[in-house]
């Protein structure tokens, strides 16, 4: 892959592709709690039913989708209502190539644009290639949850971390 990253609202047309690199997270085990990998089914009926006050967003790069990240609410409370938690994958074969930090980018924008003020995340503490793109996208690591739940029967600390958007109301 060598064309240009562009990244775009995520779309029910692009369900197979985000399911198909969300299951490569799972397997992989050093970015989700996760175990159970999402068909296509799971992720057209997910997007469909999307609260599009949280943006949803792929990059592409020579007409295909190598990565996706999205934001969701973060608590029920209306207190809360513009911090937003936030997931990024990307697919194996477009690592280490700035898909991560397009993604990233391009969440943070859409964001911003639905009036989202924070978004907030938990990363392992061992996945420093996460931990290395939050930093470079402004993100600060807040603390460490330990113990923070088991995968595989094992428990795992996570890094948090945010990044404060900008507002009118700043």
């Amino acid at each position: 892959m060598t064309g240009a990253i562009t990244v775009r609202s995520a779309a029910v047309d692009d369900a197979a592709a985000i399911a198909r690199i969300h299951s490569q997270g799972i397997r992989e085990r050093v970015a989700t709690f996760e175990t159970e990998e999402p068909t296509e089914a799971d992720r057209r009926a997910w997007l469909a039913g999307c609260d599009r006050r949280y943006p949803v967003v792929v990059a592409e790069r020579d007409g295909q989708v190598v990565g996706w990240a999205s934001a969701s609410p973060y608590r029920s409370r209306a207190c809360y209502a513009g911090v937003a938690e936030f997931s990024i994958y990307v697919d194996t074969e477009a690592r280490g190539q700035g898909v991560g930090t397009a993604l990233l980018e391009g969440l943070i924008a859409a964001s911003e644009g639905a009036g989202l003020w924070k978004l907030v995340s938990r990363v392992f503490v061992e996945n420093t290639a996460s931990r290395a793109l939050c930093r470079r996208s402004g993100f600060r690591e807040v603390g460490i949850y330990e113990k923070h739940a088991k995968l595989d029967g094992v428990w795992r600390d996570t890094v948090i971390v945010e990044r404060l958007i900008p507002t009118n109301q700043d």
